[in-house]
Order: structure tokens, then C-alpha cells, then sequence
């Protein structure tokens, strides 16, 4: 069976986690062991928490190195599938299914790495940990005991690897050739609700002022006021990065000293994903008020959706949206949520091992940094290593991309084999 087919093995297993199956996680793990015998034997195979796998691949003296992928995909429900998702088909050179590119095909391709190393007698660096949690697209419970895991056992990791960015082109207008782009640092995530109530009534005598009328005024002025757009040390990296593929008219503009305190305002007034990239994002993602057609609302509730930037602080921004909807009698509250990761270097042995590695798979791909607008696992353990990177080793379409957690999810073949080439290169890079 080539990698392909193994993929399309995996996929055909539905870990869901939003509805939670041990008995699908069971055989999730035995289909790895089945397909992957010197894994099987050769590693150290842990069971953590409620479904995670660590499986230890031990090696030199040097520092350990991570990689982690996830077992578990989100559901298909509503969603409009030209095929069973779950039926892990390989078609024309492209695995289809939930789960090929989130992110069943990052664990395929570290687990067909390691097991064709294994083949060739190679002893890698330093220990390799192949981190694979359960339920990262709930609650990253599984990634986050594996790394406390690591951390008790005081095995301090030189490099992280985990899904992030991937091999782009044409998705950056006025740059030219495929970027590698690479995740140095992640968003924080946060959620706030704003409550407005009234001494609601019979709608035939409305108020003034009613509950969802004053929400709807502080949503409306949250939506004119976003939070400021900065440059950070990221998105100036990204743009020197950029620079060599820059078409001519922008090369010289975004070089320039003088400009750079201006590209991150700059991106802010784009908007979109550029616009993400540079400031904390605020998104109302539910409103809710009333109980009857005929019945004032005592009260309306919306809730927000918050990207904490890197940079910036939690409280701050919850302070920021207090200040901004500027009313008394909308409450705002913060629920839950946890701060941006610390930033890891661009620079140095870790950061040159990713660039030799991205190079050994794809020649022509600039390597550039940015700030991961979602949240991944290797949150867990930006605390613990100053090289947290978050990519995926694969070239990945427009369309592709718009897909993951979408209809038809899938990954090119000839990605899925750079992406082995990728993760043997970094393995065996000193």
C-alpha cells in the first residue's frame, strides 16, 4: 500500500470529536499499528489521557524534537459531501475525505517518515516524540497532558513542529512563487458576551430604548471601532521576508525603514485575513434576545469571538470593548479564554533546520514567517520551547484550503509525498 492508501485508511475511520468515540479511537490506533509495524515496534508507544498517543522514538544526545498531529476531525453534518466523507478514497492523484488535510495527513506523513527511516537503519539526532492528540478541535486536552507529560520528565524539546501555514502561491497579491509560510506565533483565543437588559413588556408599548436595540448599538460600534492594527516583530518579519518576491513597484516601498511602523496600520485598513494578521479580531458569532412575537425582550445577549494578537493582553482587550461599547447597561464579560503564545525565533540552528527541511521538499518555496490566526496544539508547549513552528508540509490549493472543515476536504497525492520528504529531512537534520 503506498501513503496514499494509508491516508485514505485513516480517513475512513470518522474520530469526531465533537462526539467523543473511544471505540473509533481504538481502532484508529490499532489501523497504525497494523499499517506501520516498525512504528509499532521499534517506538514507545504511550496512551494519554483520554486518547492521545506519544509514541518516543529514541535517539542521540541532541534535543528532543516534536512532532505532533491530530487524530480527531470535526463532524460533516449540513454539510453537502459529492462523496461518503468517510469513505477514504483516492482519486486521481488526490486523497478525499474529512480529516486528509486536517489533519490525518500531517500524522500520515510523520508516521511514513519515521517508519521508512526505521527501514534504513537510521538513528535520528536526538529523541524524536511524535505527539498525536485526540481532541484538538474541541478542547486540546490530549496534546496539553503530553506536553505536561514531557515537561515532568524534564525533556525540554529543541524544535516543535504542528499544522499551520502550508506551500501557497498566488494567495498574497504582488508576490510572486510559492511561500512555505510558517507559523512563529499563534493567536490567543477568548470568548465575551455582552448582556443588555430592559424591563421588557407588551410589545404594543415599545420603549425608547429596548434590550436588543442598545445591543445592537454596541455591536454596531465594536464593528466601526476594531482594535488597533501594529506591526509586531512578526509582520515586519513576514514583509522582509516577502521582499525578494516582491513585485518591483512594492520591493523598494516595503524595504524601506521608514515604512515599516506602517505596514501592520497598513494591513489593518486591507482587512480580511491581512487585516487578522495585524491586530486582535473581535467577531460576533451569536445574538440572541426575546422569547415571543409579541414580547419585549428584558434581555439580549451576543457573544464575541476574540483573537488575542501577540502583543497584546486579555485583560486589555476586554478593557478596549468595554470602553468601546460605552454603555452602562450593557455588561460585558469575559467567559473564558487564554492569552496569544509567546513568539518563537526566526533565526538560529531550530529555525535554519525547518528552512533546510522546507528546501529538501520544496526548492522553490520562500520560507516566510507570520502569526497564526487559529489555535493548534503546540500552544502547549510555547512555554517550553523557544522554536514552536506551525506548518504543514503541503502545497495546498485556494480551494483546498477554504475546504478544511468544509465539503470535500483533500489533499494532492504528490503533496502528501513532499510532506514525508519534509519530516525525513528534519528528522535527520542535525
Amino acid at each position: 500500500m503506498s501513503a496514499a492508501d494509508h491516508l485514505a485508511a485513516l480517513v475512513a475511520v470518522p474520530t469526531i470529536s465533537a462526539t467523543p468515540d473511544p471505540a473509533a479511537l481504538g481502532a484508529l490506533h490499532d489501523r497504525i499499528r497494523e499499517l506501520y509495524p516498525r512504528v509499532r515496534d521499534a517506538l514507545e508507544w504511550e496512551a494519554v489521557g483520554e486518547g492521545a498517543l506519544l509514541l518516543t522514538w529514541r535517539g542521540g544526545p541532541a534535543a528532543p524534537v516534536v512532532l505532533m498531529a491530530h487524530q480527531d476531525v470535526v463532524p460533516v453534518a449540513d454539510q453537502r459531501w459529492t462523496a461518503d466523507p468517510f469513505a477514504g478514497r483516492v482519486d486521481s492523484g488526490v486523497v478525499i475525505g474529512r480529516g486528509a488535510l486536517d489533519d490525518k495527513g500531517a500524522l500520515v506523513a510523520i508516521l511514513e517518515a519515521v517508519e521508512s527511516l526505521l527501514a534504513e537503519g537510521v538513528e535520528p539526532p536526538g529523541d524524536v516524540h511524535c505527539c498525536f492528540g485526540h481532541d484538538e478541535e474541541v478542547a486540546g486536552s490530549g496534546a496539553r497532558a503530553i506536553a505536561a507529560l514531557l515537561r515532568d520528565r524534564g525533556a525540554r524539546p529543541g524544535l516543535v513542529v504542528d499544522e499551520g501555514g502550508a506551500v501557497v502561491e498566488g494567495v498574497l497579491p504582488g508576490v510572486r512563487g510559492p511561500l512555505a509560510v510558517v507559523g512563529l506565533a499563534e493567536k490567543g483565543v477568548a470568548t465575551v458576551r455582552l448582556t443588555a437588559r430592559a424591563a421588557g413588556g407588551h410589545a404594543s408599548v415599545p420603549p425608547r430604548r429596548s434590550a436588543p436595540g442598545r445591543l445592537a448599538a454596541a455591536l454596531l460600534r465594536l464593528e466601526r471601532h476594531p482594535q488597533p492594527a501594529r506591526t509586531s516583530p512578526v509582520v515586519a518579519g513576514m514583509a522582509a521576508a516577502l521582499a525578494p518576491r516582491l513585485v518591483r513597484p512594492l520591493r523598494p516601498i516595503v524595504a524601506a525603514r521608514a515604512v515599516r511602523p506602517l505596514l501592520g496600520p497598513a494591513l489593518g485598513l486591507v482587512g480580511g485575513t491581512a487585516g487578522a494578521l495585524a491586530r486582535t479580531t473581535v467577531a460576533v458569532t451569536r445574538v440572541s434576545a426575546g422569547t415571543a412575537d409579541n414580547v419585549l425582550a428584558a434581555e439580549a445577549t451576543a457573544v464575541l469571538n476574540i483573537r488575542v494578537a501577540p502583543g497584546d493582553r486579555l485583560a486589555e482587550v476586554v478593557e478596549r470593548i468595554r470602553r468601546t461599547v460605552k454603555d452602562p447597561d450593557v455588561e460585558v464579560a469575559l467567559v473564558d479564554g487564554h492569552e496569544a503564545s509567546a513568539v518563537s525565533r526566526g533565526e538560529g540552528p531550530a529555525w535554519e533546520r525547518m528552512v533546510a527541511a522546507i528546501a529538501a521538499a520544496y526548492p522553490d518555496a520562500l520560507p516566510v514567517p507570520y502569526v497564526m490566526v487559529q489555535a493548534s496544539d503546540a500552544r502547549w508547549f510555547a512555554h517550553d520551547c523557544d522554536a514552536v513552528y506551525r506548518f504543514l508540509p503541503f502545497a495546498i490549493s485556494a480551494e483546498q484550503l477554504a475546504a478544511i472543515h468544509g465539503p470535500d476536504e483533500s489533499l494532492d497525492v504528490a503533496a502528501l509525498e513532499a510532506g514525508i520528504r519534509f519530516f525525513r529531512a528534519l528528522i535527520t537534520t542535525p
